[in-house]
């Protein structure tokens, strides 16, 4: 069994972007209010008295879009501080990025994944819905402001939709070849859009893989991440392409993470509910740390049992969150 000692931190659940593989249009998205959101205060006691003396030291910032949250840069000091924290990352869109790319550097962030599902704007505009000019361009400025400051392993993520963006693979992988860039493809899950992952299916990493083969040949790489990713590398190039499979090649047996909503639900598998608790709750009712602590680490010694290949035990009728408001 892995030790599970990485926690995916949700910030908020609203998102500037309304991706089709996370929140469809014309879905019902009912936002947690401002007041239900874990606060500052409340995060960095259940880092301090709960999840670090259960063995958590590594720690990824979500959304939604995390850069939204007001106090973000103060909560990444917080836990960049921490004596325990030996990682400390965040997954953003990067629109916002350009402007906040410095002061999230001396607050004490130093890892940084982006999400950059195309290099066309048109297609980009596409998969993160919405009407009127194409927000890429932002967002590869964002890209840029980070890269600049000095963001490293600097990470993009690519969730692969097949007919949609799946033509840009050797594109996407060729921004490794000259910038020590790490870019991540991932396979489409049937979360967050059931709709369009039925029409539209999911490649398995391998293709791709095979793609990128036979354009330069592809090794496997010594550069190993916290996550699931399968990372490999074009001979020659600076930066690593990861693949992440969860749909032709489960990883649950090395899964080390769980993951605590905006509104304080930890839950310890992205695609089963079982054994959530409701954190916020529990501090604001006064439920002593200690007893709070005990029943996270009774969940982390459950974990190994709920898992995607039991998804299926713990979830009753539709399921109830989409991947913004879960964190990804």
């Amino acid at each position: 069994m892995n030790p599970i000692d990485y926690l995916r931190i949700s910030l908020i659940d609203r998102c500037n972007f309304q991706c089709q593989y996370c929140m469809p249009e014309g879905a019902d998205l009912t936002y947690v209010l401002q007041q239900d959101w874990l606060t500052r205060d409340e995060l960095r006691t259940l880092l301090q008295h709960v999840f670090i003396p259960v063995g958590f030291t590594r720690f990824r910032l979500t959304g939604g879009e995390p850069l939204l949250r007001p106090d973000v840069v103060e909560i990444v000091g917080d836990i960049a501080q921490l004596p325990q924290t030996q990682d400390l990352a965040m997954t953003t869109n990067a629109f916002l990025l350009a402007q906040k790319a410095e002061a999230l550097w001396q607050a004490g962030l130093r890892r940084i994944n982006i999400s950059l599902d195309s290099l066309d704007p048109d297609t980009f505009q596409t998969i993160i819905g919405g009407r009127g000019k194409s927000r890429w361009h932002e967002v590869w400025a964002g890209i840029q402001a980070a890269h600049r400051v000095g963001f490293a392993p600097l990470k993009l993520n690519v969730v692969v939709i097949p007919g949609v963006n799946d033509g840009e693979i050797l594109d996407l992988a060729a921004l490794t070849l000259e910038r020590e860039w790490h870019v991540r493809f991932i396979e489409f899950m049937p979360i967050g859009n059931g709709d369009l992952f039925a029409h539209r299916g999911w490649i398995p990493s391998e293709e791709l893989r095979q793609r990128i083969r036979d354009r330069w040949g592809l090794v496997e790489s010594r550069v190993r991440g916290n996550g699931p990713a399968d990372v490999f590398q074009i001979p020659g190039a600076q930066g690593t392409l990861g693949f992440i499979s969860q749909m032709s090649e489960c990883f649950c047996d090395r899964c080390n993470r769980m993951r605590l909503s905006a509104d304080g639900w930890l839950r310890p598998c992205l695609l089963n509910e079982t054994g959530q608790i409701n954190l916020r709750e529990q501090l604001r009712s006064g439920v002593p740390l200690a007893d709070i602590r005990a029943q996270v680490a009774e969940l982390v010694g459950a974990k190994p049992d709920i898992n995607f290949k039991m998804r299926e035990s713990g979830t009753t009728g539709a399921y109830s969150r989409t991947m913004s408001q879960i964190g990804g």
